[in-house]
């Protein structure tokens, strides 16, 4: 069977720093009286009339289920004794940029994925730092030291996984993986941890019951091609602990947007709206967390039929709150969505951004 050689470069030393429950850290830290409550950024339900979407909690929080992209009525629901609190956006990017300017110290290798992670290739860096374990620790003690936040810490040969060891300790926890470690680490967790695979893949690979980096290992390469396209291409090498991305310091968003497709057409026109609300609000959560506005908004329709169906507006002002998306996405469907036709796919994108 037709394989593509394995191209691994295990050279690189790349850190991945994610900043705990960011948000809602900088007003505990801000608001000492808020330590060991739960903290939820989101407006208050019970002055919103329900309305409003949570961009983040804190861990006292999570511990009642409430994540990001849910609604504030359903965390005041889970946690009635939550505080809300409706976020200062200007103030968590001011302390974003502090963030990634001691990132800076070390290498002008950062690639921010968001006001709240990035990635940092030190590989070769300012300071003639050998170690990057030592590098990571050195972050996460100038980030507690001069902001009074913690951060979590991922080292290893790439970005992808990095980004998996980061997620491995929080908070403020810092995991190695090196290279005779990789494939044994991954064998062991569940699809849906591997950063880049999205509910719908994961749904796809456990149809073909692979349900751990164990079971994908024992996928040929061309199955998973001719299942995934180019994404089973990196699915196999991901597997195997190899991605050669690299740290991209000048990556600039175009768009944050979000579609789902669903198995069983739509029908009914408030079957279709509750979707487009959860993709506001999947929307709005993205742009607070890349601190990004944006003065277009697109709706995308496909029908059952496969055509494909796209509309936009645009505003004097840019805007990033879930309410104004919502508003806009919803008279945007009411002019020309057929719904009778079969809805396959709804997207919602916010785009033209501005600096």
């Amino acid at each position: 069977m037709l394989e593509f050689p394995l191209i691994d470069d295990r050279s690189r030393k790349i850190i991945h720093i994610d900043m705990d429950a960011f948000f809602a850290a900088i007003e505990e830290r801000d608001h000492p009286e808020l330590k060991g409550k739960p903290v939820v950024i989101a407006r208050d339900p019970r002055k919103s009339g329900g309305r409003g979407v949570v961009s983040t909690c804190n861990y006292e929080a999570r511990k009642y289920g409430i994540h990001s992209a849910m609604s504030s009525k359903e965390a005041y629901q889970r946690c009635p004794q939550a505080i809300f609190i409706s976020g200062n956006y200007d103030k968590y990017q001011e302390v974003g940029l502090q963030v990634r300017a001691i990132f800076r110290r070390y290498t002008d290798l950062v690639e921010p994925m968001s006001i709240d992670e990035a990635y940092l290739d030190v590989t070769q860096n300012k300071l003639g730092i050998s170690s990057a374990v030592k590098i990571a620790k050195l972050i996460q003690y100038d980030i507690w030291n001069e902001l009074h936040l913690t951060a979590s810490a991922g080292v290893s040969y790439n970005k992808f996984l990095a980004k998996i060891a980061s997620d491995m300790k929080k908070p403020m926890g810092l995991t190695l993986i090196l290279p005779e470690e990789a494939v044994e680490i991954l064998s062991g967790l569940p699809v849906e941890k591997f950063h880049g695979v999205g509910k719908k893949s994961v749904a796809r690979l456990q149809e073909m019951g692979v349900y751990t980096g164990k079971d994908l290992l024992a996928i040929p390469e061309m199955v998973l091609i001719d299942q995934f396209g180019r994404f089973g291409y990196d699915l196999y090498r991901k597997a195997r602990g190899i991605s050669n991305s690299p740290v991209k310091a000048n990556r600039i968003r175009k768009s944050i947007g979000k579609e789902r497709t669903y198995g069983k057409l739509l029908y009914r026109e408030e079957d279709a709206l509750k979707e487009l609300i959860s993709l506001c609000r999947r929307v709005a959560t993205s742009l607070h967390k890349h601190d990004k506005k944006g003065r277009t908004v697109v709706l995308k329709i496909r029908y059952g039929d496969f055509t494909t169906l796209t509309k936009r507006h645009s505003f004097t002002e840019a805007i990033n709150q879930m309410e104004q998306i919502e508003k806009e996405v919803r008279a945007m469907f009411d002019q020309v969505a057929q719904p009778a036709k079969g809805i396959r796919l709804l997207g919602v994108t916010l785009t033209n951004f501005i600096e």
